[in-house]
């Protein structure tokens, strides 16, 4: 060999050899970067008619303390539309209120919750590797970002970032976003979000109680999930389920069930499913005024013992 092409391959080498550790940083730095921020950021989305919104805001915060932001008109959607505006937080969750005075463009109206995330950018490349469908592709709102993204399954979830970051004070108590999937998407659904929330699953009930969707006949399989986001419930099941399981996507954890119940009724709730026990839990259903439904539920002794690290 030529020693003008021996110098030339040894000078490849070295080339070479000094940007591999670059490339493998960056992919690492890739692959090893959140996209979430805290759970405090994640709030469910509720749509209810113009007339209920005061009705439902005064409701739910009788019910779960807290405060809320300024209501606002607004544009929060990529195409026109007219839409107030407020968030709900309370010291166990916060809700994103949505009082449309126009028709709802396509798809909104159907996602669960809005996350907030540190980089758009990175968050949409995230989901995607993750195998979720971006079907809201990303757009501006009046304070910052958003996205509508599909999990497998057919879960949309709304992933947001703010030009200004937000200051939330952290929750008394983390809710419970709850995801309902068929058999045949369970395993993808949870493999997709795994990977994109850097969570870890902390149970697995392959026969998990059936009176917790409504079916004390019937057994199901229920995994929780944890991550920066927060809580997650998936409920996977043959979609045989009584009114009105399914049509909460959040679940509250309160300290005293009966006394948030007793609250709720007061101020124009009604309790659709009545307290039961299961898991270590007291839990019940509520339908807000303007028809928004939520699971509420207080820990055992000793499971909230556990919760708390003693």
């Amino acid at each position: 060999m030529k020693p003008t092409r021996i110098l030339a391959l040894l000078a490849l080498a070295a080339a070479v050899a000094a940007t591999t550790p670059v490339i493998a940083k960056d992919a690492t730095k890739s692959r090893d970067a959140a996209v979430a921020v805290a759970p405090q950021y994640d709030t469910t989305h509720v749509y209810v008619a113009p007339d209920d919104v005061d009705k439902f805001a005064a409701s739910f915060l009788a019910t779960f303390g807290g405060k809320s932001t300024k209501q606002v008109v607004a544009t929060v959607t990529p195409t026109p539309s007219s839409t107030t505006s407020q968030l709900l937080q309370t010291p166990v969750g916060t809700v994103s209120v949505f009082g449309f005075k126009t028709p709802i463009p396509y798809p909104f109206g159907a996602e669960r919750n809005g996350y907030l995330v540190g980089d758009m950018d990175e968050a949409i490349k995230a989901a995607r590797g993750a195998g979720a469908d971006v079907i809201v592709s990303t757009f501006p709102d009046p304070i910052g970002r958003d996205a509508v993204v599909q999990w497998p399954g057919g879960v949309n979830l709304q992933i947001y970032w703010h030009t200004t970051k937000p200051d939330y004070a952290p929750f008394e108590r983390i809710p419970e976003n709850r995801v309902y999937v068929s058999p045949d998407k369970a395993a993808a659904f949870t493999r997709s979000f795994l990977a994109f929330s850097r969570g870890k699953i902390v149970s697995d009930d392959a026969k998990a109680p059936g009176v917790e969707i409504g079916r004390t006949d019937a057994t199901y399989k229920r995994i929780r999930i944890e991550s920066a986001f927060g809580k997650m419930v998936v409920l996977v099941t043959d979609g045989h389920l009584p009114y009105p399981y399914g049509r909460e996507t959040t679940g509250y954890e309160v300290a005293d069930l009966a006394a948030t119940l007793a609250k709720a009724k007061e101020t124009g709730a009604t309790v659709l499913v009545e307290p039961y026990t299961s898991d270590g839990r007291s839990a019940a259903f509520v339908m807000f005024p303007g028809g928004y439904i939520a699971e509420i539920h207080s820990l055992a002794e000793k499971s909230a013992a556990r919760a708390a690290g003693k």
